[in-house]
């Protein structure tokens, strides 16, 4: 008989209201989901308010029930996912803690199959509410903004989507696509040819299918045309047909891009559009196409919009209190102008 890693779970021991101990049946997954020098029950510990004591194949959790039940299903969902074969690290344990008190079904491994991610190279689960939205959403629906500021996952989860139709035949090439907007530098100043120059633009792109995608595949795709990375500008005329399409930066659009961009979608194709409507580097005078688009397309059939704000952000701890930062700032300055009109 073979253990099915797909339900596998701690044997749960309730002795009291605010104590409970796990029991696991594998030492080494044991010490996984620990970390190095229990790192990871500290996290635990830290965000929860809890104790996580380890004692040989045990965990002792002590502390206010409701918290208690959280480190529950945040632990059996990491050994469930140690059990798979997946690595885990304080980015996961992060993900898995941010998820336990809005989706546990998430975190215990329950997710549905649009909610979890399998690429060649790694299996993707969501780090907050929101990406477990836009994943559903990215699989459900042919055209789905995803906007909100850096560091949420927009654009890696959209092109791990992408990564993962294309592995499945559900579409025949992936299409990535960036306005090639200057911020202080000139295009023609930059050395080598066309994309040469536009590469840099483009260089996130690459980095997140060389994360999900063997890196010989991508080669291998880039050279057949099977992926294609290419500027906004090149998209002109074009119908894209049986293909994951995807824009990032899209607050750098014109509305006349945006609205060229949007009318390419052709059959059996899915479009992902990606931007932070806070971070537009277009010439002052030129409005955002992105800004227009969202709120002309909110509630149109087929259309998802996800709005990730601060607590999503996925990045270095620090990252989130930045953008909260910012947006203290320009929420003061819009009511100090709105006060002053």
């Amino acid at each position: 008989m073979t253990t099915d890693l797909q339900n596998r779970q701690p044997h749960i021991e309730r002795q009291s209201k605010g104590r409970v101990v796990l029991s696991f049946d594998d030492n080494r997954l044991l010490a996984e989901i620990c970390g190095e020098h229990d790192r990871h029950l500290a996290q635990i510990e830290d965000r929860l308010g809890i104790q996580a004591t380890p004692h040989g194949n045990h965990i002792v959790l002590t502390g206010s029930p409701g918290d208690v039940t959280q480190a529950e299903r945040v632990l059996t969902g990491l050994y469930q996912q140690v059990a798979k074969g997946q690595p885990i690290g304080p980015d996961d344990v992060d993900g898995a803690l941010r998820l336990v008190g809005d989706a546990p079904h998430i975190v215990a491994g329950k997710a549905g199959n649009n909610e979890v991610v399998r690429t060649r190279r790694r299996t993707i689960t969501p780090r907050s509410p929101r990406q477990a939205r836009y994943l559903k959403a990215l699989a459900e629906t042919p055209l789905v903004f995803g906007v909100g500021p850096a560091g949420t996952g927009k654009t890696y989860l959209a092109v791990a989507v992408a990564a993962s139709w294309l592995e499945r035949g559900l579409v025949d090439r992936i299409i990535l696509s960036r306005p090639a907007v200057e911020a202080g530098e000139r295009l023609g100043f930059l050395p080598g040819d066309m994309r040469d120059k536009v590469d840099p633009y483009l260089r996130p792109l690459y980095d997140a299918l060389y994360d999900c995608l063997p890196a010989a595949q991508v080669s291998r795709g880039m050279e057949s045309g099977q992926i294609e990375i290419a500027p906004l500008a090149f998209m002109r005329g074009r119908t894209l047909a049986n293909a994951f399409v995807i824009l990032d930066e899209a607050q750098n659009c014109s509305q006349m891009q945006m609205k060229m961009f949007l009318t390419r979608l052709g059959e059996n194709s899915r479009m992902a559009i990606t931007g932070d409507p806070s971070q537009v580097d277009l010439p002052s005078g030129v409005p955002s196409g992105l800004k227009q688009a969202l709120p002309l397309l909110e509630g149109v059939q087929d259309v998802d919009i996800v709005r990730f704000q601060s607590e999503d952000v996925v990045r270095h701890p620090l990252v989130a209190r930045i953008v909260e930062a910012y947006e203290a700032h320009e929420d003061n300055a819009r009511a100090k102008s709105a006060n002053e009109c």
